[in-house]
């Protein structure tokens, strides 16, 4: 049997891998707690347009025998970014600030069902971060009970809690989570 393998794309080649992870993208994010439907995949093919633009934006894909079976994506914030602004709480004095090298934010990190728990979400992760010069990660989660495997993953790969956070008024709230690298 085939092996996994997983690569990270950078900059413009990384905006390229769309048309290969959105058919993941499209099966996996149809389950709960996401059950998103055809409009979710418009609206999220248009924002990893936007995203794909800014500076940082790196993508990880794990393919099996040419199929996507995981994708991981995300990019520097930058100085004006409205990350921080998500959350439901005050974040210390100087946390928010950032200088489009401090933080990394990892956008999506997603894994086939059929291929889940085999190890290829922490592939996916790693390499997404490899050689990142980084101070700190964040990304968020969903709080449901069907996130509790990626809650749990987080949480081993040592990410904390900082608060909820809330992307818009008709958006569900989410576990925001940062990994202190320095």
């Amino acid at each position: 049997m085939a092996e996994v393998t997983v690569e990270r794309h950078d900059g413009p080649e990384a905006a390229r891998t769309l048309g290969v992870l959105l058919p993941a993208y499209r099966e996996i994010y149809v389950e709960p707690p996401y059950c998103e439907g055809p409009q979710d995949v418009v609206d999220f093919t248009e924002m990893f347009a936007i995203q794909s633009e800014r500076p940082g934006f790196r993508v990880a894909l794990a393919q099996h025998t040419g199929e996507v079976v995981g994708f991981a994506y995300g990019f520097c914030l930058p100085p004006d970014t409205g990350w921080w602004r998500n959350l439901l709480t005050a974040a210390p004095a100087g946390f928010t600030a950032e200088d489009g090298r401090r933080t990394f934010a990892v956008i999506e990190l997603a894994v086939r069902r059929r291929r889940r728990r085999q190890g290829i979400a922490r592939r996916l992760h790693a390499t997404l971060l490899e050689g990142l010069e980084v101070e700190r990660v964040t990304l968020t989660v969903r709080p449901e009970p069907e996130a509790a495997p990626a809650q749990a993953a987080y949480a081993a790969w040592r990410y904390r809690k900082i608060g909820q956070s809330q992307p818009g008024d008709d958006a569900p709230v989410y576990d925001a989570m940062v990994l202190q690298l320095r």
